[in-house]
Formats: C-alpha cells, structure tokens, sequence
C-alpha cells in the first residue's frame, strides 16, 4: 500500500535537510523570520511522504508557496512511506531533521512525546473547520502538534454487475454478508469477500464492529483481549472457515486488488489510495462506474473503520529564523485553499468540513465513494506506542488463520503483549 525510497534518496534529503537547518538567509540577521521590512523569510525543507502519483501536485504547492513568500526558500524533497517515521526520528535526534514533514496521523503523538516537534496551537485560527476525526490526531497532552491535511478510512468496494449477477443488494452487515454468500457464489460464480489476514490494520472493522478497540487511552486499559476482541478473531475466522471470504499471508494487498480488479472476489476492503489501481483493472478499465464503495460492514455492535489520514508538523529544532517560514508553511499546506487543490488535483478527502462545501469537491467522485465512510471513521489511540500494536496483533492474527491459536487465545496473548508495550496499563 505504501511505498518508500533508497538509500541515495535518503541520503539527498538529510543532506538538504542539514542545510536547510543550519540556514541563516532571509532573515536580515534579526533571528525572526522576517527580513528587515517585515517580509516572511527563511528556508523551509519540506519532507514529503506521498507516492508517485501525487509528488508533483505537492511539489507544486510548494513552489507556490515560494511565489506567496519571495524571501522563503522552500526544499522539496520526496521520500515516501516506508520508515519515514524512523528516518524523521534519526534525522532529528541529529539534529538535521526538515523544517516540515508530512506525518501520517499516528506518528503526531510519538514525535510530540519525545519533544521532536513544535506546538502549533499559535498558527490554528479556525480549529472548528477541521473534522473532529482528524482535528483529534494533532493533539497530545493538551496541546496541538499539527495540523490536518488529507484525511482516509477504509470501505468496502464491491463490483455492482457481480452483485446484480447474484441478485443481492450490497450487504450492510456481517450477517448480510453471510446470507448472500450462496447467491455470490452459485450465481456470480465467485468468492464473496477477500479479507486481508496479514495486516491487522483491515482487522479494526471487525473489532470496531463488536463494539470493541486495542485500548482505551483514556483508562489506560487494554482492551483487546476482552470479549469484544474474541468475538472480532471469530468473526474473521467464521468468514475464511465459511468460504464466504478468502485471504493469503503472503502478499495481501497485491493478491486482494489482483481478485478484485480480475472479478475473483466481489468485494474487498481498501482506502481511498486503491482507487485509481481498481478503476484500471479489468473489471473497471472499461466501465468504471462497475465500481462501487460503500461503509465497511457493521458486526454486532456497530460499524466502523479507522481513521488514517496526513497531517504536517514542524521540527522542534528549527532554527528561529525560519520558525515563522515553517509555521506559515504549514499552515499553508492544511489551509482550505491547499486542501480544495489536493481534492480537485488527486481526490484526497479535505480535512475540512467548509470545503465540503466547494462544489468541485462536492462532486468529486471520490468524496462521492468515501465521505460516508469518513463520517463513520473511529479515532484510533493517539498515543505513542500506537503504531507498535500492530505487530503483535498481526502475528496473533495469522496464527488464528492458520488454525494455531484460538480467537481466544489470540485475543490473550495480544492483549499479553500489549501491557509489555504499556507498562502500568490494566
């Protein structure tokens, strides 16, 4: 699903990043940002994390951004996905980190913990613009950490001529889904779901679904292992034992998109960033509108997927004179301006609830297929150690799958793990 860079790439942007840190242009020798006429000033590196099909419009917002501000200098450099997190903590316990980053929603409360980035409460003017969902990954201990910029959920995609060819309605719930599977399967001649077994970040429907979550930050209790968590490994289990879905833990997301876009399975559970792959593929390259997204399935409790998304945050380091270049750099890229031009350029979902109200983003397809799903999408623990749940979950996960572990026992030993990862947690 994401993608990342090489060492020669790395390598380039700590090296702009070094520069850009120990800059001390633009600034007229005042040490605020700002030159001798009060003119914003500086030099902004700004690591971007998204894929090939998005750089260029970032790239270009940049150098708008450039044009706004002719004494800001502002460094573009791309460095995808994959460790970003890790290589943002390493550059900036050196000392060389970007002025900006775009920080994936659950790595704000890790860098805020360990003081590698800058409040940003002082720049936020219309904090009830932004969605709840994603105004709640910028916060930590009471303060503001950054600002949101694109926001995503998981849904479900479901190919509408193989549904029709079954005679059933796109199922709503897990017990929807269960009763349609004969009719998918004598009738469309396919497998109804392909469930993604070997990332557990798909297995929060299921758990959302029962009423149920990882943990409860604010009780500081984990939760998972309750029954809430049994009956979400059940869930999926029921599912594969049934045939009413598939899963491979091997390579899930290519071998998911590979079913789908060939009309093996009907439907599948994917975000936003699969669209353009799907439309491309043979069941869609020709009809696109066989495509259809609708909310993940509810379980016994409720509906839900999780909330992902992009925010930008500013490295504590910065140097002060161009503290005020990051800030304002910052608040650019989140601004509603910025966020309209994302959607209108490549159909990222706003943060914000007034360009919901532009109509070129009202009649975006894709704001279309993933708003209602947005709306229902569960904030996740903003917490440092969030992303280091997922190992443990993941591994307990394919033992389920693989027949060697209990629902049970998985939502124990995970539940087991978690308090390591949490010490003092219940």
């Amino acid at each position: 699903m994401r993608r990342g860079i090489g060492t020669t790439a790395l390598v380039a942007a700590i090296a702009l990043a070094a520069t850009a840190c120990g800059s001390d242009d633009g600034d007229g020798g005042n040490g605020s940002g700002k030159d001798a006429s009060g003119e914003l000033s500086g030099t902004v590196t700004f690591w971007d994390t998204s894929n090939e099909a998005e750089k260029g419009v970032f790239e270009t917002l940049a150098e708008d951004f450039e044009k706004k501000h002719p004494k800001v200098d502002v460094k573009y450099v791309n460095i995808g996905f994959d460790d970003a997190q890790n290589k943002f903590k390493n550059a900036a316990n050196a000392g060389e980190a970007p002025e900006v980053m775009r920080t994936e929603v659950a790595w704000v409360s890790d860098f805020a913990s360990l003081q590698l980035i800058e409040p940003l409460g002082d720049v936020v003017e219309d904090e009830d613009d932004y969605l709840p969902q994603a105004w709640g990954s910028t916060q930590y201990e009471g303060e503001t950490y950054a600002l949101p910029q694109v926001t995503d959920t998981l849904a479900l995609f479901y190919n509408k001529e193989l549904l029709k060819k079954a005679g059933v309605e796109v199922p709503t719930s897990i017990e929807e889904l269960k009763n349609s599977a004969d009719a998918i399967k004598d009738e469309a001649g396919v497998t109804p779901l392909y469930l993604r077994g070997d990332d557990s970040y798909w297995f929060l429907p299921y758990l959302y679904g029962e009423g149920g979550d990882l943990v409860d930050a604010g009780a500081e209790k984990v939760t998972i292992g309750d029954p809430a968590g049994v009956a979400a490994f059940e869930t999926v289990k029921d599912l594969l034992d049934s045939g009413v879905a598939e899963t491979d833990l091997t390579d899930g997301y290519a071998n998911q998109e590979r079913a789908f876009n060939n009309g093996d399975v009907a439907m599948m559970v994917n975000g936003p960033w699969a669209i353009a792959g799907t439309l491309a593929g043979e069941q869609f390259k020709d009809n696109p509108d066989n495509l259809g997204v609708a909310p993940v399935f509810a379980g016994s409790e409720g509906q839900g997927a999780p909330q992902g998304g992009w925010n930008l945050s500013v490295y504590a380091g910065t140097a002060p004179e161009n503290m005020d270049a990051a800030k304002a750099f910052a608040a650019y890229m989140s601004s509603p301006e910025v966020q309209q031009r994302t959607t209108e350029e490549l159909s990222l979902l706003p943060t914000r609830t007034s360009v919901y109200e532009v109509d070129s983003v009202k009649n975006n397809q894709m704001v279309q297929f993933f708003k209602p799903a947005v709306d229902k999408a569960v904030q996740r623990a903003w917490i440092p150690q969030a992303a280091s749940l997922f190992d443990p979950l993941n591994k307990e996960l394919a033992k389920v799958i693989k027949d060697a572990a209990s629902p049970k026992g998985a939502a124990e030993s995970t539940a087991k793990e978690y308090r390591k990862l949490l010490e003092g947690w219940k």
